[in-house]
């Protein structure tokens, strides 16, 4: 199971730094753009010195990839060093060269493809790098998309370029790139969102022991049917979208005939473990 979990995260990995290569040479570069982030700054550079990209980038991330090691733990930076070098090697292997003729489309369809490529990268356990890790560090802490507050931490990338270039098309087609992205990102990426289940099962036990297992509280009320006056036990859990479906799993194999709700929990006061 773990060799199989594993190949699938390398799969996943290396379709979303094939997205973010793609992105990158295909649809911003040619057009000037930015991306956000260090990814950002190192068009920038590039841009000023007519050095690759795809290097600049690498080098820009490997202190925050050694500051993650020690805040988020070895496997995420693992991932994530792998997501950046596959990354650094398929731009070499893109050539730079102009998808569409409108900076628009490129602003558009750039900031989608790239924020497909770095939401795959965070869903699969890793990230593309850069301010992924540091949003990454905070949303430990913060009920916070990592999408927007990638977009607001990009805020300070395009006042420098705003500064350097004076070209506010640019700048205008770059914040929506990155505005783009930070959407599609909160899109694939849904660690952050918290859905309440409530279970009703006569299997009380039996869920309780695999549940308790995926490291989430479960409260166990007693109920009573109105139509039937059958008294069954509700087990109440928060969990996110993404550990959802290991949660569904579990209880169609230990009960197939329990009643599953399932809402989306607006907030939540108190503790609650955070992946």
């Amino acid at each position: 199971m773990n060799a199989l979990r594993s190949a699938g995260s390398l799969a996943g990995l290396t379709v979303g730094a094939f997205l973010i290569a793609f992105g990158f040479n295909l649809l911003l570069i040619p057009h000037q753009l930015l991306s956000g982030g260090l990814s950002g700054v190192a068009m920038m550079l590039a841009y000023a010195t007519g050095r690759p990209v795809s290097l600049l980038y690498f080098a820009l991330n490997v202190p925050v990839l050694i500051w993650g090691w020690f805040v988020l733990g070895r496997p995420f930076v693992l991932w994530s060093i792998y997501s950046v070098t596959a990354a650094t090697f398929l731009m070499q292997l893109i050539p730079v060269s102009p998808l569409v003729t409108d900076p628009i489309l490129g602003a558009v369809f750039g900031g989608v493809v790239f924020g497909f490529g770095s939401g795959f990268s965070l869903r699969f356990g890793g990230s593309s790098g850069g301010f992924d890790v540091i949003a990454s560090i905070v949303t430990r802490k913060r009920d916070i998309p990592v999408g927007m507050l990638l977009f607001l931490l990009n805020g300070a990338v395009i006042g420098a370029l705003a500064l350097q270039s004076g070209d506010w098309d640019i700048v205008l087609y770059s914040m929506l790139s990155i505005f783009t992205a930070g959407k599609v990102i909160d899109l694939v990426h849904i660690r952050h969102v918290k859905v309440t289940a409530f279970i009703i099962t006569r299997e009380t036990e039996k869920l309780l022991d695999k549940l308790l297992k995926l490291e989430r509280g479960v409260t166990v009320i007693r109920t009573r049917g109105a139509y039937d006056r059958t008294e069954k036990d509700m087990l109440m859990t928060v969990t996110t979208r993404y550990e959802l479906a290991a949660l569904r799993r579990t209880v169609r194999t230990l009960d197939p005939k329990a009643f599953v709700n399932i809402v989306e929990t607006v907030g939540i006061i108190g503790e609650f473990r955070r992946i």
